[in-house]
């Protein structure tokens, strides 16, 4: 048996960030991913805001960075478009595409620089709780091994195994659970270089396509829906987006993603007694965008440290209440509050969508953020100020 203070199960950017600060703190770490290439297949759209990486201590690096975004194309179900790039207003949110396969590398060594061993190709197989900690079954190469921890860091996505194992509940209900898919395409057009566009309504619902740029005609193309709203397959969805986009009449797809996205905002129980969760598996997630990579890190780094702690202390669910604490105060004002917006527009129509971009075109902007876009759409539409009045 195989003896540690923490395990944490996924590499994934949420799994990095937790083993990473927890070796920072003190403890001794073994990172496992089922994987044999961790970052691939990537399974989001690869997006990141720069002030979520700098509040991370997560320095740009153009080995991992695709793309800048230098702004924003929204498109409602008619084709009016709401344009917000850099040269028009200010970009405090602005991002970076990056190459999700290398940047996951690329903090699964930050957690290994910090004192971390990684195990690749490794496959968790059961998890059993025992008085002082958990014993975790893995299988690797024909190979069967057995662990033994204080502290069991469960980050292995939206399937959440190892929680649901542990006993503790799914972060997202199965209504809340976005399906996605998504090709990355080589020949695409652009009206603007280093745009991200989101195409909005019945061509994906209760989600939204998107096309994120990642070289001169190379983009993420995509969508996720809601499949108790959806009358069709997500890929049918986004089949029929590629056949009718202009700009896609010549792309060829190299690559296909497929994927869950936990759209239900974080999960009621992150932790018990010798575990806690964080990132996609904990629903860390901003339910609006979809979007989890900066949320998911943020979700891991509150896990490792106060790991690394509990090792010096107490693993019990009391002493780890910590993590519970310092994860909703440092993600619940954007989960719960997107959630709000999210849960407005489910009930547009794609009439009133068309009606609110029309009343957008008209509007100017000193800067773009997502906060800054809902303040406006508060103020055009008495039924977003009925709903979101709060929100500003």
């Amino acid at each position: 048996m195989i003896e540690t203070d923490v395990i944490v199960v996924g590499a994934g950017p949420a799994g990095s960030s937790a083993a990473k600060h927890a070796a920072l703190g003190g403890a001794k770490v073994i990172l496992i991913d089922k994987k044999s290439e961790i970052g691939s297949p990537k399974r989001c759209a690869e997006g990141v805001s720069i002030e979520g990486l700098e509040r991370l201590g997560i320095k740009p690096n153009h080995r991992w960075i695709t793309k800048k975004i230098e702004g924003v194309r929204i498109q409602s179900p008619d084709g009016t478009d709401i344009w917000l790039t850099e040269d028009q207003v200010k970009l405090p949110e602005a991002g970076y595409i990056l190459e999700r396969k290398v940047f996951d590398k690329y903090m699964a060594m930050d957690a290994a620089r910090a004192g971390a061993e990684i195990r690749v190709k490794t496959l968790v197989t059961g998890v059993e709780k025992i008085k002082d900690g958990y014993i975790v079954e893995t299988e690797s190469m024909g190979k069967e091994e057995t662990y033994k921890c204080k502290i069991l860091i469960a980050a292995d996505g939206p399937e959440g195994h190892v929680a649901r194992w542990a006993g503790l509940k799914p972060a997202a209900k199965a209504k809340e659970m976005e399906s996605g898919v998504q090709y990355e395409m080589c020949n695409v057009e652009f009206e603007k270089q280093g745009v991200i566009e989101f195409y909005l309504g019945s061509c994906a619902p209760g989600g939204y396509v998107w096309i994120f740029p990642k070289g001169e005609d190379i983009a993420n193309v995509g969508l996720a829906v809601l499949p108790h709203k959806a009358e069709k397959t997500a890929i049918e969805y986004l089949d029929d987006f590629v056949a009718n986009s202009p700009y896609l009449k010549n792309a060829q797809a190299v690559e296909i993603n497929v994927g869950g996205d936990p759209v239900g905002g974080m999960t009621k129980k992150l932790y018990d007694d010798n575990i806690m969760v964080c990132g996609d598996a904990a629903g860390q997630v901003n339910p609006l965008t979809g979007g989890g990579i900066i949320s998911g890190m943020t979700g891991g780094m509150c896990a490792g440290q106060v790991a690394a702690e509990a090792i010096k202390e107490d693993c019990s669910k009391k002493f780890l209440k910590q993590y519970d604490t310092i994860a909703h105060e440092a993600l619940d004002h954007e989960i719960k509050r997107y959630k709000k917006v999210q849960e407005y527009l489910l009930t547009l129509s794609d009439e009133e969508l068309d009606s609110i971009a029309h009343a957008f075109e008209d509007e100017t902007f000193e800067k773009i953020s997502t906060t800054e876009i809902v303040k406006k759409l508060v103020k055009i539409s008495p039924k977003a100020l009925l709903k979101l009045g709060k929100f500003v």
